[in-house]
């Protein structure tokens, strides 16, 4: 006979934070929402811990480099989407690396017999105007001087023209020793009003390069999330079926944690894919699994390895696997079965792993409810899809601008192994839809916002931290008729927009 659960499965709609004591320490500017994204065990910290507990969805229509970049300055992780061929999106995870560091490695080099249209070609390939000249055109080749744009003028010069009789040769260059502290050649930087800074060994072989920009940005983005080596944290998508190519290429173009994309965690091809990183790699690759929700699925991949269990099956706004297969459960639901699960099974073994809410988020306080009730950070396509940040088209229908959304499971994406069953290579039926969302502005503007309503719901229950939030929640069902009492109600709103999501 079927097993049948004793309660509904429930949407964050249904519920509501009931205040708790607040004392006069309890300011939003000095609540955390640091949160740990791999697995620990009790007494250590993870090896990675987010500033704010954010990451964006592994879909073509949310998360590529420029998201990657966007939100690791903000403290949160990108996942890189992975259904695409392995070279573009290790070169994606790449761009994000060698965005922002302290110390940068060049990218972007050039041989001086090259010419004028290597240049150009370089330039649109990278994105980069700096190019260090090297010998042999290898990053840590022998320096004899950098192109800049300001070295070269389209309109005025031959494109057969070479790279040696136009770059700035190294003798007039400003440049340091390869032992120089990030303080030290920020200051030299400074003093010389350079924008970029070569660092260089004995033999003048270029190890590194310090951007002005990067010195800026970091004084702009106070919670900006950097690896041991100053560079961006960033994550990416793999499957179950290619597995064995894609995460190789992946480490090596310096991901900094990857998660199986499937609509289906507890499966057989899931362990698969744990067992053949954990035996190549042992524990020095972090990767999340998922998608579960229930108890069941949490253990089966706890137990399989992964360091972070995503929870979440048919919520997202342009999901239809429900209503295609009849199959999932109410995110709220389903968070708080798995959260009991995460820490029965931290109390067990000392283990903690972290659980990730995907789908479900409708409004803003959605995401203090999903922290509260088990969450330690929350991933978000609808949300990141309408900023200016992610990859799809601006467009504009009856003088409203959108942006276009469409899910992983959509003919437009044709993303048959996030749905594998073992089946042929295809979509067999749609689980998702290609849609249009609000188009909101920058990431920047709108992450603070967000965050802000939940640090301030947070000091309303007491709580300086996702832990103790966690600990002093109080969480109650409401009626369909208290929620339109929680609503603007018997008046003529004059901006409705405040009631959506900013």
């Amino acid at each position: 006979m079927a097993f049948y659960f004793n309660e509904p499965s429930r949407t964050f709609s249904e519920f509501l934070l009931v205040p708790g004591y607040s004392s006069k320490e309890c300011v939003p500017k000095d609540v955390s929402l640091k949160t740990p994204i791999v697995k620990f065990r009790r007494g250590e910290t993870s090896a990675i811990t987010m500033n704010i507990p954010l990451v964006s969805a592994i879909m073509q229509a949310v998360s590529d480099d420029n998201m990657g970049i966007a939100l690791a300055k903000e403290g949160g992780v990108s996942f890189i989407y992975g259904s695409q061929s392995i070279e573009n999106e290790a070169h994606m995870v790449k761009r994000v690396k060698n965005h922002k560091a302290g110390f940068v490695i060049s990218d972007s080099n050039i041989r001086p017999d090259q010419t004028l249209q290597d240049v150009l070609d370089l330039k649109e390939e990278s994105g980069h105007s700096t190019m260090a000249v090297t010998e042999d055109g290898t990053p840590h080749g022998k320096l004899l001087g950098v192109v800049t744009s300001r070295d070269y003028r389209v309109t005025r010069m031959a494109k057969t023209e070479l790279v040696r009789d136009f770059m700035t040769p190294f003798d007039k260059l400003i440049t340091a020793s390869d032992t120089t502290s990030l303080k030290e050649a920020n200051n030299i930087i400074w003093e010389h009003k350079l924008n970029a800074l070569p660092l260089v060994d004995k033999d003048e072989h270029l190890a590194y390069f310090v951007f002005r920009k990067d010195y800026d940005s970091n004084k702009e983005n106070t919670l900006e999330l950097l690896d041991e080596n100053k560079r961006y944290v960033v994550g990416a998508g793999i499957n179950t079926r290619d597995y064995e190519e894609r995460v190789p290429a992946l480490v090596e173009a310096g991901a900094d944690i990857l998660c199986i994309d499937s609509s289906e965690g507890f499966s057989e091809w899931q362990k698969l894919t744990l067992d053949f990183i954990r035996e190549k790699y042992g524990d020095s690759v972090k990767v999340g699994a998922g998608n579960v929700v229930d108890r069941d699925g949490f253990r089966f991949l706890a137990e399989a390895g992964a360091d972070f269990v995503k929870v979440g099956v048919g919520g997202g706004s342009i999901c239809i696997t429900r209503e295609q297969k009849g199959i999932g459960r109410g995110q709220a639901t389903a968070v708080i079965d798995v959260a009991r699960a995460r820490d029965e099974y931290f109390e067990e073994t000392g283990i903690y792993i972290p659980i990730c809410s995907d789908g479900g988020i409708v409004y803003d306080y959605h995401m203090t409810l999903a922290l509260a009730m088990g969450a330690d950070f929350i991933m978000l396509g609808r949300y990141f899809s309408r900023f200016d940040e992610s990859p799809t088209n601006k467009v504009n229908l009856n003088g409203t601008y959108m942006k276009e959304y469409w899910g992983e499971g959509a003919n437009r994406a044709r993303n048959w192994q996030r749905y594998d069953m073992g089946g042929d290579k295809k979509l067999s039926f749609e689980e998702g839809v290609d849609s249009y969302v609000p188009y909101a502005g920058s990431l920047k503007d709108n992450v603070a916002i967000s965050l802000n309503k939940v640090r301030s719901t947070m000091c309303n229950c007491g709580a300086l931290n996702i832990p103790e939030l966690q600990q002093k929640a109080k969480i109650t069902l409401v009626s369909a008729t208290s929620i339109v009492e929680g609503g603007a109600h018997d008046v003529v709103v004059k901006d409705a927009s405040n009631n959506l999501m900013q």
